[in-house]
Formats: C-alpha cells, sequence, structure tokens
C-alpha cells in the first residue's frame, strides 16, 4: 500500500470512529423520596456540556449549568405517585457536538396522608347553579396555566416563605368538607393574620392576579423551567398580569377570602405537571446560588 493511500485510509477511520462515550456522575438530593416531594438532581460531566436536558415520569426535566460547570434540575414527586422505581432518562451534548444519553434510577417510597373534617358555608360545599360555568372557567384557565412551560428560568436564589408565619402539615391531607369527601390538599397553610404582607417566593413573572370562586383573590406567579406559585386566599392584590416580580417583593395581604374556616396563606406549587409541597421546594433550593 502508498503512503498515500495509508493516510486516505486513516483520515476514513478517523472520520467514522465514534467519539468516546460522555460519562455523566449524576446525583440526586431530597428532604425525602416520596409523593409531594422534589428531588434536586446535579449532573458533573467529565467534558463541557452545552445542553443537557432530562425526562422524568412523562416530562421534561430542564438542567441549568452553575457555576462550578455542573448542571442542576428538579425531578418532581407528584401527590399522587405510586411507590416504586422511576428511570431519569438524560440526553447530553458537548460543546464539540457529541451526543450521549444516560439512565439513572431513583426509588420511590409510599406515603400516607392524613384526613380532617371542616364545616364551611353551603355555597362552598355545592356551589350554586349559576356559579358552576365560572368555577369550570376559572379551572380550565388554571390547567393552561400550568400546562405551559417557560423555558427561561428566572430565578437565582432559593425559594422562600411568603409570610412569616409557621406552616401546617397540611400538603396532601384530604378534607371532609361538610361530610364530603374532596380532592387531597396540595398545597401548604401559613398561618397569617388578616393584612400580613404576602411576598413573592422568589422571581417570577404574574401570570394571573385575580378573584376566583374557591380560592378567593389569587396571584399566579410563574418562575420559569415549569415553576409555578400559586398564593391564594388574599385580602388585596398588590401585582397584575405581566409584571415581574422579585424574591421578596409585595405580591398582597393574606385575609380570608374564597372557601375557607379562618384568615392564612394557603401556597400551591407546580414543577411541571406535579404537585409539590412547597417546603420541600424550599429546602431542595437552600444552597441555591446559581
Amino acid at each position: 500500500m502508498t503512503r498515500t493511500g495509508a493516510l486516505a485510509l486513516w483520515l476514513i477511520a478517523a472520520q467514522t470512529t465514534p467519539a468516546p462515550a460522555q460519562a455523566l456522575e449524576v446525583a440526586h438530593t431530597a428532604r425525602a423520596m416520596t409523593p409531594g416531594e422534589v428531588a434536586r438532581i446535579t449532573v458533573r460531566p467529565t467534558k463541557p456540556l452545552s445542553t443537557l436536558e432530562g425526562t422524568w415520569r412523562g416530562q421534561t426535566v430542564l438542567f441549568f449549568e452553575d457555576t462550578t460547570g455542573s448542571w442542576q434540575g428538579l425531578a418532581p414527586i407528584d401527590l399522587d405517585t405510586p411507590a416504586g422505581t422511576y428511570t431519569l432518562r438524560l440526553a447530553a451534548r458537548t460543546r464539540e457536538g457529541h451526543e450521549t444519553e444516560q439512565r439513572y434510577l431513583m426509588r420511590v417510597l409510599p406515603r400516607k396522608f392524613p384526613s380532617r373534617h371542616i364545616t364551611v358555608a353551603e355555597k362552598f360545599a355545592t356551589p350554586p347553579v349559576d356559579e358552576v360555568a365560572r368555577i369550570e372557567r376559572e379551572q380550565a384557565l388554571t390547567d393552561a396555566i400550568f400546562a405551559t412551560m417557560t423555558p427561561e428560568r428566572f430565578w437565582s436564589a432559593p425559594f422562600a416563605a411568603p409570610v412569616p408565619g409557621a406552616s401546617t402539615s397540611s400538603f396532601g391531607r384530604r378534607s371532609i368538607v361538610n361530610g364530603q369527601p374532596r380532592s387531597p390538599h396540595s398545597g401548604t397553610d401559613f398561618q397569617a393574620a388578616t393584612g400580613t404582607p404576602v411576598t413573592a417566593p422568589n422571581r417570577g413573572r404574574i401570570v394571573l392576579a385575580d378573584d376566583l370562586y374557591f380560592p378567593g383573590r389569587t396571584v399566579i406567579i410563574d418562575h420559569g423551567a415549569g415553576v409555578y406559585s400559586y398564593l391564594a386566599h388574599l385580602s388585596s392584590i398588590a401585582v397584575k398580569n405581566g409584571d415581574l416580580v422579585e424574591r421578596g417583593g409585595r405580591i398582597g395581604l393574606s385575609g380570608a377570602t374564597g372557601r375557607v374556616t379562618g384568615p392564612h396563606l394557603h401556597w400551591s406549587l407546580r414543577v411541571g405537571k406535579s404537585r409539590i409541597d412547597p417546603l420541600s421546594l424550599i429546602a431542595a433550593t437552600a444552597s441555591d446560588s446559581r
């Protein structure tokens, strides 16, 4: 074989030999691996990445590079998730254009939630017929908001409680309202006398500020990357749709509007399609400074 022919064969081999597999060191931390919690995923690549995305229980997990070169994402465990082992699928691309996929297993443990009996005005237990259309319209509106994932991540600091009062262990609790079973409570309640300032748990954009039938005066904040805060029963609202609020910025005052038994603040959280205990996200982002 001539020297020219050997060089040509070497060039062909160099072009067709696959790039070395990109190793991803994956780890997760969580307050607990049970329904209603969120796991923080840390991925440390051996080579710098240009993109990283995950798929977890049928929904997308967006990742963001931190100052150390690691990538961070949130894998939510919905309130109704059965116990079992689930797969997080990762798809990465290096800055040189090489692609790799990797799987990471996480085990979800069972969790039992308590129940409670409450009595409210009959119009909130069994809404009047002429309010049904309004309730359905408001439900469709909030469902459409939560179904939208804004790729941009607005926050870079840890999430914080929106009021200084103590929280209850109300997340996931099923209420028996006027003797009738209802859906499990998908948020956390905080002690807050009427007129207590309510602040944004983190930076985000206001996507709803309105008076709704069941939650009363309500504000929904899109924090980006599929994370939404839903703050209800306010006595007044200090923001409007489209406002960009900073972490700790006032959004209104607490109260007792809507279906309540007394003044308090209700904070629900969505991460993707999943209903998550806000206290879990506070714990998962406690070391954030990205």
